[in-house]
């Protein structure tokens, strides 16, 4: 293998020099929060041009990404373009608090309100009045807690537990949400007329596997930061390490990509990192171009390895299943089969055949299953 380094701002030509940073970088720096976007992806700078479009206005909007992706980024760009920048930006996570906790917090409470309450306290929506408020995982609420945020929201004012004196406000609500809430929403545990009132403006926030033109330039700028954090050499790229880095799915999103950079920053001994230093799963590459390598710690696609799409692919499962874990709907073992076997029955333009090869078993296993399920006589 060659030992060619690679400077990374060689591997990229148009992009946008906007990136955007977290204002207190150590208080995310252990968590699955994301410090850092870049626009350089078209994918990118079209959610660039909506948000420029939509901060000057007053309207709730409701972002929606995965874990890691850059929701609270996202939701401080929008206030900082805003009329309200002079204002607060609060910032809560709802899953952060306790169903007996969560309206105190938001809303406040009067001295004596319940017990422990020794002084009156100013909520959250109070302390973001004449800005904005920025609600992570909005569908963590609990439902009570759904109802007065509505209230709120249709109102422009709070009333704190234990008191009956409504306060007016004049806060702009972000919300945000790494879960489908249509389909809280059918489920019963997500109230279809809040979820309507927060997504008057809807900014998808793409996954970083598909907006990889971003995922250069983020290297490149964590590369900066941890150089001047650790007092490190000014470290460059292996193509094979430039290559790893476009190809891995990133399920993690940002945060992962800061937190292998972060590594490999420390464990190099060089001044070019090789793939070793990201210690990543191995996945599969189509380039012929990349063979074996023991120094550098790279090997080329064995079989076994699962591809790129397919790690996506699974990866994308993985969640949805975590999902209806967490709804835990009864007889989800059948649920779940019953619609592999379905799905795959009808990819296959019901031929049994196909469909049995599709999905690993034999023909009357599947005749059997698909007469359990009605699809066959």
């Amino acid at each position: 293998m060659s030992a060619q380094r690679w400077d990374i701002r060689d591997s990229y030509t148009e992009r946008t020099d906007h990136v955007i940073t977290h204002p207190n970088p150590s208080a995310v720096s252990l968590s699955v929060r994301a410090s850092a976007l870049v626009f350089s992806d078209p994918k990118s700078q079209n959610l660039l041009s909506l948000i420029e479009r939509i901060a000057s206005s007053n309207a709730t909007a409701l972002i929606i990404g995965e874990t890691g992706t850059g929701k609270e980024l996202i939701a401080r760009h929008i206030h900082s373009l805003s009329n309200r920048r002079n204002g607060p930006f609060q910032a809560i996570n709802c899953g952060a608090f306790s169903e007996t906790l969560v309206e105190s917090e938001l809303f406040g409470y009067e001295k004596g309100a319940f017990t422990g309450a020794n002084s009156s306290k100013v909520g959250w929506f109070e302390t973001a009045n004449g800005g904005t408020l920025f609600l992570d995982e909005i569908g963590d609420l609990p439902q009570s807690t759904q109802v007065k945020l509505l209230r709120v929201l249709q109102e422009r004012e709070v009333v704190r537990v234990g008191s009956r004196k409504p306060i007016p406000i004049d806060v702009r609500l972000i919300a945000a949400t790494n879960v489908n809430l249509e389909e809280a929403v059918k489920a019963g545990r997500f109230r279809e007329d809040l979820y309507y009132r927060i997504k008057v403006v809807p900014v998808e926030l793409l996954p970083l596997r598909e907006r990889r033109g971003d995922i250069l330039p983020l290297v490149e700028h964590f590369l900066t930061v941890y150089r001047n954090k650790l007092n490190t050499t000014d470290h460059k790229l292996a193509p094979e390490t430039t290559s790893l880095l476009m190809e891995y799915p990133w399920p993690g999103n940002i945060r992962e990509l800061e937190n292998v950079i972060h590594r490999a920053v420390l464990v190099s001994n060089t001044d070019t990192l090789y793939p070793k230093d990201l210690n990543l799963p191995k996945i599969s590459f189509n380039r012929p171009e990349l063979t074996a390598d023991e120094d550098h710690g790279y090997s080329a696609p064995l079989p076994g390895r699962i591809s790129y799409e397919r790690q996506s692919a699974l990866y994308k499962l993985e969640n949805i299943l975590e999902e209806l874990f967490e709804q835990g709907p009864e007889n989800l073992y059948e649920l779940i089969n019953g619609t592999t076997v379905s799905k795959a029955y009808a990819h296959s333009k019901n031929n049994q055949v196909h469909a049995a090869k599709l999905l690993g078993i034999s023909r009357n296993i599947l005749r059997a299953r698909l007469k359990e399920l009605n699809l066959i006589a």
